[in-house]
């Protein structure tokens, strides 16, 4: 074999990995703007392709199609950033599972809630409103219900766990407790329609929450 052959070069995909991670952190941006500012049904995938710089193709690639991007959009917003990384496994959810006392928990979940909801409720509202005449996004939207339900279940058995719940209630009925204490249509009330300011209301969602959880301190 003659020396001047220069040995094959290895193929580096990291930056390819790199763009494709920054096209769909465009695209997620993008939509967010358009579909918050015009509307689900008048928003055109062209639309968000033109804003963020890539195809149509490129879009339904990574998101198959426009309730599969609405969808990421949520997750986005619930989680705060698109890492791949389970709510249970974050910093912030894990503080909440190690805090020991049931009323720190729910204070520490009422701010994280607060927080997340800031972002989350334009989406679930967007979604909400375009489920009524979509079936796709109508699917979509029972997901996401189906999901935050299951979040309320496991957080209703972290709290069975502290074993002070209020006269043994169930596992159930804590769920829901907590389903309706931490639900889009108080924040909805409080917080969209009578603008309450977020620390008003993280201490009410939490005060409620402690109240009919553990009874009165």
């Amino acid at each position: 074999m003659s020396e001047d052959v220069k040995p094959r070069r290895r193929y580096d995909s990291s930056r390819r990995v790199q763009q494709a991670q920054q096209s769909r952190r465009d695209v997620l941006a993008a939509a967010r703007t358009l579909f918050l500012r015009n509307g689900y049904a008048p928003t055109k995938l062209a639309e968000i392709a033109a804003e963020s710089g890539v195809s149509v193709e490129t879009i339904y690639k990574a998101f198959t199609n426009k309730a599969g991007l609405v969808k990421a959009l949520f997750d986005v917003a619930v989680a705060g950033d698109d890492e791949p990384v389970a709510m249970a496994d974050r910093d912030e959810i894990r503080a909440i599972i190690a805090e020991p006392d049931p009323a720190r928990k729910l204070e520490m979940y009422a701010e994280h809630s607060t927080r997340a909801m800031a972002r989350v409720a334009p989406i679930q509202v967007l979604v909400r409103g375009a489920a009524t005449t979509d079936p796709a996004v109508d699917a979509v939207w029972r997901k996401t219900r189906d999901e935050l339900l299951n979040a309320m279940t496991q957080f209703a058995h972290d709290l069975r766990a502290t074993g002070r719940l209020r006269n043994a209630l169930p596992s159930g009925q804590v769920r829901d407790i907590l389903w309706t204490s931490f639900s889009l249509e108080l924040y909805e009330l409080l917080v969209l329609e009578r603008q309450w300011p977020p620390g008003r209301y993280a201490a009410f969602v939490a005060d409620l929450a402690k109240h009919a959880l553990l009874g009165p301190s």
